[in-house]
This record gives C-alpha cells, structure tokens and sequence, in this order.
C-alpha cells in the first residue's frame, strides 16, 4: 500500500504534518477525519517518478484516448469492454500493454483511477483526478470527453506557437549558414591573397583577415572549438535551470513576455476549471495544475494553495501572487459570489484564447523583419569589411 507525507490544517491545532498509509490520495482526508480542502500537501514516498523518456503525453496518445473512451461509454458499451476494443485496435505494443493492464486491474476489482494511477508511464494526474472524480456519479463519459477538449485545445496552442516560429528559425539557420560559409571558406582565401597589404586597413577588415588566417593555419582547432561550443550549447539547453532561466528571461521582454504570461495563464484557468467543474477539491486541483504551469509561476501556484488552505479567499490569493488578469480577477470574484468559480475561471480562459492569435502575428509582424535586418546587416558588414581591401588595393594600382 502506497505510504504518504501529509501536511494539514487541524482545527484548533494549526498546520500538522503525518506518515501515513492510503490505498490512494483520495482516501487521505478520511483517514485523517478533516475535509480535503484542509489538506495543504500530499508526498508519495514509495512512488518512483516515471523517466522523463516515459511520461505521460510523450508517448500515450491521451486524447485520442479519452475521445474514444467517451464515445464507446456514451454508446452503452461497458467499461471493461470499452477499453479491450481500444487494446484490440492498437498497433503500438506499449500503448496495448498499458491497456491491458488496465483491464486486468479493472477485472480484479480496483476501480479505475487506481488503474490509470498504476500506469504512470502513460496516465498524468490530471486524467486520474478527473476519473476519481467521475466514475461513482456516472458522469465519466461527459467528463473524459471534456478533457478531450482540453488536450485539443494545449495541442492547437502548441501547435500555432510552433508554426510562428518556424519562419524565424529557417531565417536564422540559413544565414547562420551563409555566415558560417563566408567565414570559413571565403576568408581564409581572401586572407591569403591580400596577406601583402600590410596593416593599412580598416579595424574591421583587419580583424576578419586574421580570423581568416587562423582558420586557414588552423582549421582542426577553429572546428573543435565551434563543436565544442555547439556542444555546451546543447548540454545547457537540457539543463531545467538553464532552459527556466531563458523562460523568466523571455518572461521579461517588453512585447513578447506579456503575451506569454496570459497564454500561460490561460491553460492555468482552463485546467483549474475543468478539475473543479468535476468536483475534484480546489487544493488538490491547484497540486495537479502546478507541475503544468510554466516555471517561472510553479512556485506562485504553490504558495497560492497554502494560502487557499490557510482560508484565504482564492480571488485575494490568486491576486496576490500576480496570477490573476483584469478580466479574471473580476470574474473570479463573480464565480465565488454566486458559486460557480469552474464556468468563471473556463470563461476568463476563453477570453484570452484569442491572444495566441495575436502573438502570432506579433511574431510575423515583428520578429521576422527585425531578425531579417540583423542578418542583412551581418553577411553584408562581413562581404563589406572583405571588399574594403580589394577596393583598397584598386586604388593604389591607379
């Protein structure tokens, strides 16, 4: 049986912490007679995080899954022989596998968020909560057809930001290659036929011959250093602090790190809501949503759950840790009023669906010609200051 570390609030004793044994997560604010919104914390200790190689939506088509659960359970079929039509139709063994263990463990009696949950290679937390939440009250079908949604939703996202970026990228590869060419097959030989002008030139012209020279004299260690400077390269960009320092650092820029904040924000509204539309306690949504959030606010997300369940209002935490946008803010505090903070925090989400659009564009109206220009003004400096010597020399024949 799964072993947990549990921080909570008891009433009258303030913030406590236990060991303790659960057959799952759920089963804790029970176990310890308090209701789960007073939970502040939960640590698995015998669970193994799954490799990074392995986690859920690199490999495990999750909404395709959930899509085609919800239409079979909706069709009258069976839960058991729902997912054994999904294990039949796979073609991938490790998809079929995860399945099938899913079936044995439904066959044996456990309901299905404790399947799912032993599967983590394949099932994140999110589609465990929502199914915990939903399969005693019939509503499982609705629910995994809405975390459909939202799959296709991060999905389309995703992939509008990447197409945006592709442009920027192809410009910036191929002049980087054109600078490269200049620099390493076109200098050194300018470098050798104007090795008699002496020192008489522009700075820039002098500095580029005797780069040209070094690389002539020696090209093994000019490409052992730029591999190794490709290489510390890559090896940052896998560290996780490297790539959320460049996450904060993006977070700052004047036009870009605004609209990166909203998106970010948005995915954060859109998964709270769902997981609390389907009943699941707004502490452990908020632990669920945290690992989704962009770096740079993991921290915010947990600060905001101690203080929901130290009894702050949500709306004045979730301003307090810099979480909340106008528009949310206010219908936030609309959603507390009047009970209905899931379809306010789905609505403030959709409100700011419209920002991807134009971060696009920002990206095509802004980036492009700016990265256009710098690498207009690079190859043409460089074939400029190359030039200068020979326009030199002309003058001198005349």
């Amino acid at each position: 049986m799964p072993e947990f570390i549990v921080r909570f609030q008891q009433a009258g004793s303030g913030v406590q912490q236990v060991r303790l044994q659960a057959p799952e997560r759920h089963a804790l604010a029970a176990l310890l007679g308090v209701s789960p919104q007073r939970i502040l914390s939960v640590q698995e200790l015998d669970a193994a995080p799954a490799p990074a190689s392995s986690r859920a939506g690199k490999r495990f088509p999750l909404q395709l899954f959930s899509q085609e659960l919800s239409v079979l359970l909706s069709a009258g079929v069976t839960l058991v022989e729902a997912l054994e039509t999904l294990s039949e139709k796979e073609s991938q063994a490790d998809i079929r596998a995860a399945l099938a263990a899913v079936v044995a463990a439904l066959s044996a009696g456990q309901p299905l968020s404790a399947a799912l949950r032993a599967q983590p290679q394949a099932f994140d937390e999110l589609i465990c909560a929502l199914v915990a939440a939903n399969e005693r009250s019939g509503q499982l079908a609705p629910a995994l057809a809405q975390h459909a949604r939202y799959l296709a939703w991060v999905q389309q996202l995703r992939d509008r930001l990447v197409a945006a970026c592709v442009y920027p990228a192809v410009l910036l590869g191929v002049g980087s290659a054109v600078i490269l060419f200049l620099l390493l097959f076109v200098l050194p030989r300018f470098a050798g036929i104007l090795d008699g002008l002496g020192s008489d030139l522009p700075w820039g012209s002098l500095l580029l011959l005797r780069f040209g020279r070094l690389t002539g004299d020696h090209p093994a260690l000019v490409a052992a250093g730029m591999g190794g400077v490709a290489l510390a390269a890559v090896l940052a960009l896998r560290s996780a602090a490297v790539r959320a320092a460049l996450q904060s650092r993006l977070w700052t820029l004047p036009a870009l790190g605004p609209r990166l904040r909203v998106l970010a924000l948005a995915r954060f509204y859109r998964s709270l809501a769902m997981l609390l539309g389907a009943g699941v306690p707004v502490l452990q949504a908020l632990e669920i949503v945290q690992p989704l959030m962009a770096r740079p606010w993991q921290g915010a997300v947990t600060r905001l759950a101690a203080a929901v369940g130290e009894g702050r209002r949500f709306s004045e935490a979730l301003e307090a840790e810099d979480l909340a946008t106008p528009v949310a803010r206010r219908m936030v505090r609309v959603g507390e009023r009047s009970g209905e903070l899931a379809a306010m925090l789905e609505r403030a989400a959709a409100f700011h669906d419209d920002e991807a659009v134009r971060l696009s564009e920002f990206l095509s109206r802004a980036i492009n010609p700016a990265l256009m220009l710098i690498m207009g003004v690079l190859i043409g400096g460089i074939i400029v200051l190359m030039y200068l010597p020979i326009f030199q020399l002309v003058e001198q024949v005349q």
